[in-house]
C-alpha cells in the first residue's frame, strides 16, 4: 500500500491542461479561460454622469444660489454638439456622456428651472457625480486571466468588454465503466442477490459537476468477453474510470482483463480508508482510474482523485480544500490507513464549526454519505482524540459539491 499523497501525486502526474478551444459567450458559463481576456473597449468609453441633473462648470457654481442659461439637454446614447461656457448649463441624465467644457454635475434636486433659467441651490465642485472615462477598465486591459473558471459575473464582464467568444480549455471526457454480475441499472427489476448500480450514477453527477463530459460504458459482467468488450469504448476518452472489479476477489477482473490488454499499472492499494483497492495505470493513450466498488469507497475516492484530475485537466488548481473544526465525540486511535470518516457540520454558540462522525463508518451505506458534510482526515496512526479537539475536514458541500 502507497500513502494517499504519494497516489494523489502520481495520478496527477498523468494530466495537463487539455487544448483550448473557442465557445460563444453564452456558453462559457462554468468554462475555464485557456488565455487572459481583454477588454476591447474602454467603460464608459467618455466621462458621464453619475446622476440626472445638470452639467455645469465648477467654478460657475463655487458659491450658491447661482444662476445659470440653459442651452441644451443630453441624455444616455447621445452627446451634446457645442461647449459650455461660462453661465451655461446642459440638462444631463445618467449615462450621458459630459459635455465639453462641463467638469461637474449638479443633482436636480439641488435646483430649480423657470424655463431656461436654471437656479443652482447647493455650491458644487469640481467631479461631482462625474464617472471618468475607463474608470470601470481600459481597452487592452485584462479583465479575465488565464485559469479562471468564469463566473455570472466574468461573464457579464466579458460582454461588457465587448468579447463575444472566450477561449477556454476543452471538457474532460470521461469514460465510466461499473462491473459486477450483480448490478443492475435504477428501474429495472432487482432480484434478491442484485444491487442497484449507484456507482456509475454518482460519479456521473461528479463528473459534470466539476466541469466535465461523462459518458457512461454501461455494466459489465464478470468476464474478460464482458470487459474488453465495454472498455473498448473509451479509447477517445481522457480517463477511463471503472467501478468494482480491482479487488483480489475470484471475479473481481478489472485489473487482470486490462492487464491482458496492455495496461500499464502504476499502483494498485492505497494506505485509506475507505477506498484501499484503487488502481491506476494507463491503457495506450488513456489513464486508468479503477474505484473500489463499495459506494463510499467509490465517492471518497473520486473526491481525493477523480475531482483533481478533472480540474488539473481544465487549467485549474487540484488543490483540495481543507478546512479546521471541533470533535463532536470522541473517536478512537487510528491504525495505518489515512481514515475519511463522514460527518455531519454545525455551528456551535461561538460560531465554531462542530464535526458530528456517523456512528456506523461501514462503507456500503449510501444514505450516510449523501447526509454528510464533510469527511474528517485521520492521520495514519493518529491517536484517540477527544470531544471538543480540532480535527482536519475535507467539505462535502458548498461550490461545485452542492450541485
Amino acid at each position: 500500500m502507497i500513502p494517499v499523497a504519494e497516489a494523489l501525486s502520481r495520478v496527477l502526474s498523468a494530466f495537463s491542461p487539455l487544448p483550448a478551444e473557442l465557445v460563444a459567450l453564452p456558453d462559457a458559463l462554468g468554462r475555464v479561460t485557456a488565455e487572459d481576456i481583454h477588454a476591447r473597449l474602454s467603460q464608459p468609453p467618455a466621462s458621464m454622469s453619475a446622476m440626472d441633473g445638470y452639467a455645469v462648470r465648477a467654478e460657475d457654481v463655487a458659491q450658491a444660489p447661482a444662476i445659470l442659461r440653459q442651452v441644451g439637454e443630453v441624455q444616455a446614447g447621445s452627446a451634446f454638439d457645442g461647449r459650455i461656457g461660462p453661465g451655461e448649463t446642459v440638462r444631463i441624465f445618467t449615462g450621458a456622456p459630459l459635455p465639453d467644457g462641463a467638469d461637474s454635475v449638479v443633482i436636480q434636486e439641488d435646483t430649480e428651472a423657470e424655463g431656461n433659467r436654471i437656479t443652482v441651490l447647493q455650491a458644487g465642485v469640481r467631479h461631482r457625480h462625474v464617472r471618468f472615462a475607463g474608470i470601470d477598465f481600459q481597452a487592452g486591459q485584462i479583465g479575465v486571466p488565464a485559469g479562471k473558471l468564469l463566473t455570472a459575473r466574468d461573464v457579464g464582464l466579458a460582454a461588457a468588454m465587448n468579447v463575444p467568444w472566450i477561449r477556454v480549455h476543452r471538457r474532460p471526457r470521461i469514460a465510466i465503466l461499473a462491473t459486477g454480475n450483480e448490478v443492475v441499472l435504477p428501474g429495472d427489476p432487482v432480484g434478491s442477490n442484485q444491487i442497484v448500480s449507484s456507482n456509475a450514477f454518482a460519479l456521473s453527477a461528479l463528473v459534470t459537476a466539476f466541469g466535465g463530459v461523462p459518458f457512461n460504458l454501461g455494466v459489465a459482467f464478470d468476464t474478460p468477453e464482458s470487459l474488453a468488450e465495454l472498455t473498448a469504448g473509451a479509447w477517445n476518452a481522457d480517463l477511463l474510470v471503472t467501478s468494482g472489479g480491482a479487488s483480489a476477489g475470484e471475479y473481481d477482473l478489472v485489473r487482470s482483463v486490462l492487464g491482458d490488454r496492455g495496461m500499464d499499472l502504476d499502483f494498485y492499494k492505497i494506505a485509506m480508508r475507505p477506498g484501499k483497492p484503487l488502481m491506476f495505470g494507463r491503457l495506450g493513450d488513456v489513464p486508468v482510474l479503477g474505484l473500489p466498488g463499495n459506494p463510499v469507497s467509490s465517492y471518497v475516492c473520486s473526491v481525493l482523485f477523480l475531482r483533481p484530475a478533472l480540474l488539473r485537466m481544465q487549467g485549474l488548481d487540484p488543490t483540495e480544500t481543507r478546512l479546521k473544526a471541533r470533535l463532536g465525540v470522541p473517536v478512537k486511535q487510528n491504525d495505518q490507513r489515512e481514515d475519511y470518516m463522514r460527518a455531519t457540520l454545525s455551528r456551535s454558540p461561538a460560531g465554531e464549526l462542530i464535526a458530528q462522525p456517523f456512528e456506523s463508518q461501514d462503507s456500503s451505506l449510501v444514505s450516510v454519505l449523501a447526509r454528510a458534510d464533510c469527511l474528517i482526515v485521520r492521520p495514519p496512526f493518529a491517536p484517540a482524540a477527544s470531544k471538543d479537539d480540532i480535527v482536519e475536514i475535507l467539505p462535502l458541500t458548498g461550490g461545485s459539491f452542492s450541485l
